[in-house]
């Protein structure tokens, strides 16, 4: 039996509250007068917070977009799945399970940043590079189950395999112009992927 998260304190439930009312008007003003013309200190004003604090949350405009809230998520995810005799089987039922009971408007603010991360070109640069930490993350978090080095290649090769494979999930999700089923597009590649990845090596 896994042990149960700690539910996080105030401190941290308002920190939370702030880093996604910042991203929920970034959104609206990217929508409004589109992401290139939208600003730092405009979404900063918009969100009653100064630029300063902006960047205690994001380093970046470009994270503004390309982070959310499945973060935390994913790698619970990771470390579920690090614990399971089948650590594919064990993601794809996470993830399926993350899509299918996230709520309407959270689902419309993903809409919203995948589409913008497809047609963006920063974007989807910075996409790249989040792909990364989100490698060595996600890394840590399996490696932890597996009793093997976060460093391990096999470690590595797991969780980049899993995460490039989820990628063009919500590319294609957006551009089916968000008409596919991303639970069901998420199920049938990690079915796919399982036929061809193995674990352990």
């Amino acid at each position: 039996m896994s042990t149960p998260t700690p539910f996080p304190g105030l401190r941290e439930r308002k920190k939370a509250r702030t880093r996604w009312a910042i991203q929920e008007h970034a959104l609206r003003l990217f929508a409004e007068q589109g992401y290139d013309a939208t600003t730092v200190d405009q979404i900063a004003a918009a969100a009653d917070v100064s630029p300063s604090t902006f960047f205690r949350y994001f380093r970046t405009k470009e994270d503004v977009v390309v982070q959310d809230e499945f973060d935390d998520l994913l790698l619970e995810a990771y470390a579920q799945a690090g614990r399971a005799p089948d650590p594919v089987a064990s993601l794809r039922q996470s993830l399926v399970e993350a899509f299918t009971t996230t709520p309407r408007s959270e689902l419309d603010k993903s809409m919203e940043r995948t589409a913008l991360i497809a047609t963006v070109p920063a974007l989807r640069t910075r996409v790249v590079e989040n792909m990364i930490t989100s490698i060595d993350d996600a890394a840590a978090r399996f490696s932890e189950g597996v009793r093997r080095g976060k460093d391990d290649p096999a470690v590595r090769a797991f969780v980049g395999a899993t995460l490039g494979a989820l990628l063009p999930v919500l590319l294609e999700w957006a551009a089916s112009g968000f008409e596919e089923d991303v639970a069901g597009l998420v199920s049938r590649t990690f079915a796919g992927l399982a036929e061809v990845l193995h674990w352990p090596v």
